[in-house]
């Protein structure tokens, strides 16, 4: 079976450094908050191009913290997409907010500024660009609303690690960005960890407190926080991937390009590039009118591919028909949830499996 995805051969890519990392921190005796985290909060922060990172246990957590360390609460409106994980909107929902869904720009799979403008209203507080697949969202766009009408951003860039817009990493455009270091993400933990980060250091300041019980001063609370921590193992392992980032972004470009080389000439919609950015490719996503008879052809012919994602978050049983849609409806959501299939990719992918997935696509088409 070729996987849709990896992350033990990236551990076995990485083996020794990784080994060394658990073994010292292992040896260390400090295994919550410790200079691992610090160390990690720094170096990623300064490889996104912002000035400050926190450290905590899920991207879930981190989207929740960025919203609370804004003031994001009861009777507030955050507008985000529906075409995205589920997290997304589960973190809205855990500050007591209102979920606001639009729907997307179809090229990009990303939220359409157009739709956005349509639901903007005085209860409007935050938007969350979702930069989905590793297309970075149109945040230059985004950012003239935001100056037009004051909105926070927070981006959830858990899928575009290291994505550029223009000159910048995503992660760097909001008042608070938001990263996932799930196993199977392009910078990939070995469990569960996430980081948010910012420029702005009164907001860092409140989610650093946030994270750990509103401690500001050791156990007294100075505001109601929770308990979100990075782990020290975590954070030593993804210490070791980090220089490697590019690198693996790089040969994620490299196999996507080959995909799209070597379908050219099917009935499928491949993934573009939207002018201006870099897509780091979490996901080689591919749109088939055919969808469900070409994942079932894939899988029998040993090829794991996946959706990304099957069901809409407002068609999902826990939040169909009580969340607000904006604007004209989530039309273009709802068909990508039908087309969109996602092909094996990751960085220790072999050319050979890459041919392979090609071949038994070219098949089903009869070619």
């Amino acid at each position: 079976m070729i996987l849709c995805s990896n992350p033990l051969a990236q551990y076995h890519a990485f083996k020794e450094g990784i080994d060394e990392a658990i073994a010292r921190v292992l040896n260390g005796g400090r295994y919550i908050l410790g200079e691992e985290v610090r160390a990690f909060e720094e170096e990623f922060a300064r490889y996104v191009g912002v000035s400050h990172g926190i450290g905590v246990g899920s991207g879930t957590e981190a989207l929740h913290l960025a919203l609370a360390s804004c003031g994001i609460g009861d009777g507030d409106e955050v507008v985000t997409v529906s075409h995205t994980a589920v997290a997304t909107v589960a973190a809205i929902e855990l500050t007591g907010a209102r979920p606001v869904l639009v729907d997307i720009d179809p090229g990009r799979f990303t939220l359409d500024p157009n739709k956005l403008l349509k639901v903007l209203s005085p209860r409007t507080k935050a938007v969350i660009p979702v930069h989905l697949y590793g297309q970075p969202a149109d945040m230059d766009a985004l950012l003239d609303l935001q100056r037009r009408f004051g909105f926070r951003i927070i981006e959830d860039c858990s899928q575009a690690h290291g994505a550029i817009h223009g000159d910048r990493r995503v992660g760097s455009f909001g008042d608070m960005g938001c990263f996932s270091f799930y196993p199977t993400k392009n910078l990939g933990a070995l469990g569960d960890g996430g980081m948010v980060v910012t420029n702005d250091g009164e907001l860092a300041g409140r989610a650093a407190s946030l994270r750990e019980y509103g401690w500001v001063e050791r156990y007294v609370s100075s505001r109601r926080g929770w308990n979100t921590r990075l782990d020290e193992l975590q954070a030593a392992i993804l210490r070791v991937k980090l220089p490697h980032l590019d690198r693996n972004n790089a040969r994620r470009s490299a196999l996507a390009q080959a995909y799209t080389d070597g379908l050219a000439g099917t009935p499928l919609r491949c993934p573009g590039i939207a002018p201006g950015t870099s897509h780091v490719f979490h996901l080689y996503v591919v749109r088939s009118t055919d969808r469900d008879h070409l994942l079932d052809h894939l899988q029998n012919e040993g090829v794991g591919a996946l959706i990304h994602y099957p069901v809409p978050v407002h068609l999902q049983p826990a939040y169909a028909g009580r969340l607000c849609l904006g604007g004209d409806g989530l039309t273009e959501t709802e068909k990508a949830a039908g087309e969109v299939l996602s092909l094996p990719l990751y960085p220790e992918l072999e050319q050979a499996q890459i041919d392979r997935v090609i071949n038994v696509v070219r098949d089903f088409y009869g070619e």
